[in-house]
């Protein structure tokens, strides 16, 4: 069933379909034509709306393609001798700015910092081409955020990526005194309500630490260090033996910043008692003789930690365990047990790394070494069968 020719909508088994003939002069353009896109809708107030839209993008499309396919307008009346080229951007590239951004801002950046950067900004190339930065839309900004939706990334990338976007364009128009806007600047991201990222059920991580350390390979042991110290992964991965005191009254780690692993705040620098299950991995690597500087060499040297892909095959092997949980669910856990403990959240803050919740908190001293380890202690899990 055919509708109105002005909304361009045709109608097959009650789903509303957009149809519309491709005008002949982009006709080359196009593959076919006509263009038919399923509106996925039975109702035809909402088909009406969506078809105006449709129609009307189609509309602006086209005139920029016919714009394209003109001759300079009133080229004519130019200079004798100037060329029509010399009239385009002078603005630097997308590429080119993100190499000015790279350079200007990766002093002392780690590699993960690059690799975000010319991942993120590798999106627009691949939606919109590399083209000076003056040249892009909020036309193409917007069409390139329901591109990333189509792709499945949820708003929370979406983002960064835009943020990233921003922050390479507007660098560049700071550094050469364009006169011109961000297209990026100023477009609408719907928001998002994501699941919430749970804690592990206490029977769930018993079970997975007496496999961790009946297994006891590299990543087993990593996972048990986490699931008792709450570390972020990050954090445990970067580790040196220097790092390690086994043999004080109180075993515990001196975590500390190091050049291949950077810690996330001023706080995350502490004492981490050792007690439980995270004890005894790092006893069971000392019997077994690592005769390496870093506890877990696979995933870190002297240039670099790579947690992505640690983080990649833990959450892989922890799927078999546990139903909603990945690796950093240990540190919602860890919290939730001193909660439970009823551990006084000033001294959770210092054993988590976390943020102070008060300007009181950052005065005096701080907690002992003997007290960590005692609110520590209140929280292991008997892993006996």
């Amino acid at each position: 069933m055919v509708y109105n020719q002005c909304e361009y909508l045709w109608q097959k088994r009650g789903v509303f379909y957009f149809r519309r003939r491709v005008p002949n002069d982009v006709q080359k353009h196009y593959e076919r034509p006509y263009i038919v896109i399923s509106l996925k809708t039975r109702s035809k107030a909402t088909a009406v709306k969506a078809s105006r839209s449709i129609a009307s993008k189609l509309d602006d499309f086209w005139l920029q393609m016919r714009i394209a396919d003109m001759d300079v307008p009133a080229a004519h009346l130019l200079v004798q001798g100037k060329p029509k080229d010399a009239f385009t951007s002078f603005a630097s590239s997308l590429s080119d700015a993100l190499a000015t951004y790279c350079s200007l801002k990766g002093a002392d950046r780690t590699a993960l910092f690059f690799t975000a950067a010319k991942r993120n900004v590798g999106y627009v190339l691949e939606h919109l081409g590399d083209r000076p930065i003056d040249t892009y839309s909020s036309a193409d900004a917007a069409s390139f955020r329901d591109w990333l939706i189509e792709r499945g990334l949820t708003m929370s990338s979406i983002s960064r990526i835009f943020g990233t976007v921003r922050a390479v364009i507007n660098l560049t128009i700071q550094e050469h005194g364009l006169d011109c806007r961000n297209a990026f600047a100023n477009i609408y991201l719907p928001r998002q309500t994501e699941d919430k990222r749970q804690p592990i059920p206490k029977h769930e991580i018993i079970q997975i630490q007496r496999t961790c350390l009946e297994i006891a390979d590299e990543r087993r042991l990593v996972i048990a260090l986490i699931s008792d110290t709450g570390m972020r992964l990050s954090e445990a991965l970067g580790l040196v033996w220097s790092d390690i005191e086994l043999d004080h009254e109180y075993p515990h780690i001196n975590l500390v910043e190091h050049p291949w692993r950077h810690l996330k705040t001023s706080g995350s620098k502490r004492l981490v008692p050792l007690v439980g299950v995270a004890l005894e991995a790092l006893n069971i690597m000392h019997r077994q003789g690592f005769n390496t500087k870093f506890l877990f060499p696979s995933y870190t040297n002297e240039a670099k930690c790579n947690g992505n892909s640690a983080s990649a095959a833990l959450n892989k092997w922890l799927k078999q365990y546990t139903g909603q949980g990945v690796i950093h669910s240990f540190r919602h856990s860890f919290r939730d047990r001193l909660r439970e403990a009823e551990v006084d959240v000033e001294l959770t803050d210092q054993l988590g790394g976390w943020a102070s919740s008060s300007i009181g908190q950052s005065y005096g001293a701080g907690h002992t070494l003997k007290q960590k380890h005692n609110a520590m202690q209140r929280i292991v899990l008997n892993t006996s069968p």
